[in-house]
């Protein structure tokens, strides 16, 4: 009986791990809703920004054909345009959810709201140089995306901007190293000068 209860156990944690992943495995990017959401993102000037200095605008709201009857929060992400995708496998696009690296850096999650919304996001200090475009999920109430919107199209082509990485350099830093540079080269002439007075007096005695 004992042995009819451990075996039952087991198979019943195996069914529980099996749909568990296959739950996990059939989340898949194509079958969202697209363009549920219009979602904009302006930067705070033209050209390259700067992370940790520069801010995007980025608003959201619901499509005027789309349905939110499941939306529960938003949750706004960076993601990484193609060209910032080439020959790095880390920041690969899969259609499995839970495989896609297209979209590792978390902007803002917020409970969803009818109203369109918009916040003021300065570019994290951490974000690596690269293009990019802003990605907002629907997600429902048991955290599943459900659709999606973005501030480009569908080809991820149009509406990109660039950021700059802090290269961890800062002006007092170079100025130290040229002190030290010039430092060692005057202190190296000066040994060198001193060694021929010192060898001229040997030679004089």
């Amino acid at each position: 009986m004992a042995i009819h209860k451990i075996l039952f156990a087991s198979l019943l944690l195996c069914l529980l791990i099996q749909t568990s992943l296959g739950a996990t495995k059939e989340r898949l990017f194509s079958e969202l809703r697209k363009d549920a959401l219009e979602v904009t993102a302006k930067p705070s000037k033209e050209g390259v920004l700067a992370a940790g200095k520069d801010i995007v605008s980025i608003s959201w709201k619901l499509s005027s054909t789309a349905s939110d009857a499941d939306f529960k929060t938003i949750k706004v992400k960076l993601c990484y345009a193609p060209p910032s995708q080439v020959d790095r496998p880390w920041r690969k696009t899969h259609d499995e959810l839970f495989k896609d690296k297209t979209c590792p850096h978390k902007i803002v999650a917020k409970p969803y709201d009818k109203t369109a919304q918009s916040i003021e996001y300065t570019l994290a200090k951490d974000i690596p140089t690269g293009t990019y475009f802003v990605r907002a999920y629907a997600v429902d109430e048991k955290d599943h995306e459900v659709a999606f919107g973005q501030s480009t199209d569908a080809t991820k082509k149009n509406n990109l901007f660039s950021v700059q990485a802090i290269s961890g350099r800062h002006a007092s830093l170079d100025i130290a190293s040229i002190c030290f540079s010039v430092f060692s080269v005057l202190a190296l002439v000066f040994f060198f000068v001193n060694e021929k007075r010192k060898a001229r007096i040997e030679q004089r005695k």
